[in-house]
């Protein structure tokens, strides 16, 4: 059967499971299919509301599940969420960022954005905002991203059609050359990201370690790199480490002492945020510095003693 008479006949349904389907965290990606949905509209196959509609009755139950879980759970939502993704090592910091600067109205945007419309939600939750806020933004986001996909499909639907067609025509082929295409980038972003992995590996401290250094008096600083938004959400700390991020490290790495030894920790996965600010302080001249293995997560574990932050300064 012609994919786009499928479509016509089963449009809704599919739609329906696959956006869904994504939500749930599977990456796989819906806008393909809405760019279709909207070329199907273009030529009268399909109704604007079934484009346009069925998106958001997908995705906003799934979307809600993981908003209500980043209420209850908290960063270990997060943290799952991203290790299902292609780039886990940046997931975490990059959302974070990404909501830092524009809080609710990033969800407007959410779905465009590889990786960050399934964390946003979880992400919601997690820094408090009410349940009708994010129902309104999640809604409206999802909104603009089914028009706009569908705005591009219904524009180039003579073009859509045509292609179609000649997959059509090539059947098996184009469909091999397109999973084969699918597999060597995800080997390509493995491999990338197992390089990146060996090019930070470095030398790593035990919170054991650590604790035994601290208790014996020893000169040493802890740095806790984590994201000013983490720190909102989470304020316990390691006692006595400051805050400075990977983000600050030109302007501030003056700061830091070199006469004793630097401990970085985190709380993201394979502590990537601490190996990569300490590799960078490494090429300023910082070469007394460890990050802390299992971070900040892991000190917890042991049960050592934690603190709320509160400012303090290098060199303390």
């Amino acid at each position: 059967m012609h994919a786009f008479e499928f479509l016509a006949d089963h449009g809704a349904a599919v739609i329906f499971w696959v956006v869904f389907v994504e939500q749930l965290g599977v990456p796989l990606p819906a806008i393909p299919l809405l760019i279709a949905a909207g070329a199907l509209v273009g030529a009268g196959k399909m109704s604007l509301a079934t484009a346009l509609l069925v998106p958001v009755a997908a995705s906003l139950p799934p979307d809600l599940a993981w908003y209500y879980l980043g209420r209850l759970k908290g960063g270990r939502v997060l943290g799952f969420l991203c290790r299902l993704s292609l780039e886990p090592d940046s997931c975490v910091r990059d959302t974070e960022n990404l909501f830092h600067r524009y809080g609710p109205r990033g969800l407007l945007l959410a779905k465009f954005i590889p990786g960050f419309s399934t964390v946003a939600p979880p992400l919601a939750g997690i820094v408090g905002m009410s349940g009708a806020t994010f129902a309104l933004y999640d809604i409206g986001g999802t909104l603009i991203w089914a028009a706009v996909s569908a705005g591009i499909g219904a524009l180039f639907s003579n073009q859509l059609e045509q292609l179609v067609g000649l997959f059509d025509q090539a059947g098996g082929l184009l469909l091999a050359i397109l999973l084969a295409g699918l597999a060597g980038f995800i080997a390509y972003k493995f491999y990338h990201r197992q390089r990146f992995l060996r090019h930070l590996r470095m030398a790593k401290i035990s919170v054991e370690e650590l604790k035994r250094r601290m208790d014996a008096g020893d000169a040493i600083s802890v740095v806790d790199v984590r994201h000013p938004l983490a720190l909102e959400l989470d304020p316990e700390t390691i006692p006595g480490a400051i805050n400075f991020t990977l983000e600050e490290i030109e302007h501030r790495h003056q700061e830091i002492p070199r006469d004793r030894d630097i401990v970085l920790y985190c709380s993201c996965p394979n502590e990537v945020s601490s190996a990569r600010t300490a590799f960078l302080l490494k090429k300023k001249g910082i070469h007394r510095v460890r990050p802390l293995e299992g971070g900040l997560d892991a000190w917890r574990e042991r049960k050592f003693p934690v603190e709320r932050r509160v400012n303090i300064e290098l060199g303390g």
